[in-house]
Order: C-alpha cells, then sequence, then structure tokens
C-alpha cells in the first residue's frame, strides 16, 4: 500500500509564494517552481494571503469621450427598453378589446377592417 504524502506550508512560505505571484509570476510557474501539487493551493492561498487578489478582472481603459459616450448609449437603451415595455402593454391592451369586441359582438375585426362580409353589406347601404 501506497502512503500519501501530504505537505504542509509554513505560513511565511505561503506569503512568499503569494507576494511572487502578486509580483507577475504565474499561477502555473510557481507550482511547478516550488513543487506544490494541488490545483487550487496557490490560489486559496492568494486569496487568503493577498492584497490584490486573483488577476482575473478586466480592466477597461477609456478616454473621457468614450466614457460619455458609453454613458450616453446606456441612457438610449434604457428609453428604448422601456419604450419596447409600453409598446407590448398597448398591444396586448388593443389585442385584447379586439377579442372582447369579436366575442361580444361577434364581429370579425382584422387589421384592414371589417371582414368581407360586413363590407358587402355597407356597400349595399350606400348603394340604396
Amino acid at each position: 500500500m501506497v502512503k500519501k504524502v501530504i505537505r504542509q506550508y509554513s505560513e511565511a512560505f505561503r506569503i512568499q509564494v503569494v507576494r511572487e505571484y502578486e509580483a507577475g509570476e504565474s499561477i502555473f510557474s510557481l507550482r511547478r517552481k516550488y513543487g506544490i501539487g494541488g490545483k487550487h493551493t496557490v490560489q486559496d492561498w492568494v486569496k487568503k494571503y493577498g492584497t490584490e487578489g486573483l488577476r482575473r478582472g478586466l480592466m477597461v481603459m477609456q478616454t473621457a469621450e468614450e466614457r460619455d459616450q458609453v454613458k450616453e448609449l446606456q441612457e438610449r437603451n434604457r428609453q428604448l427598453e422601456q419604450l419596447v415595455a409600453q409598446l407590448s402593454l398597448d398591444k396586448l391592451m388593443l389585442e385584447s378589446t379586439v377579442a372582447v369586441i369579436e366575442r361580444d359582438y361577434g364581429i370579425d375585426v382584422k387589421k384592414n377592417g371589417l371582414t368581407s362580409s360586413k363590407k358587402q353589406a355597407s356597400g349595399k347601404k350606400q348603394r340604396k
């Protein structure tokens, strides 16, 4: 039976590895350099001892004009989303109104107005 070797690292060693990571070394190179076996060991140390955290954040560099343009576009997007919501409600209200008219009055309402049978009836009234 093969016994598994469990390595314990001193706190000073952990802090040293974290400082090297914060100085720009990759986690992979630090694991290889010091023979650290655990896949998440260095990441856990960085979370615990690091002052800057893991280097995974997205940094966006913008000029003042670009930042203003982004704000304007976000505001325009918000306005358009409100408009779409309002138009959706208006459409739903009109569809409901049409359904009620068709159900209560027996009139088949379509986009172009009355159906052909109603047009014929209204056409007869006009000819008289």
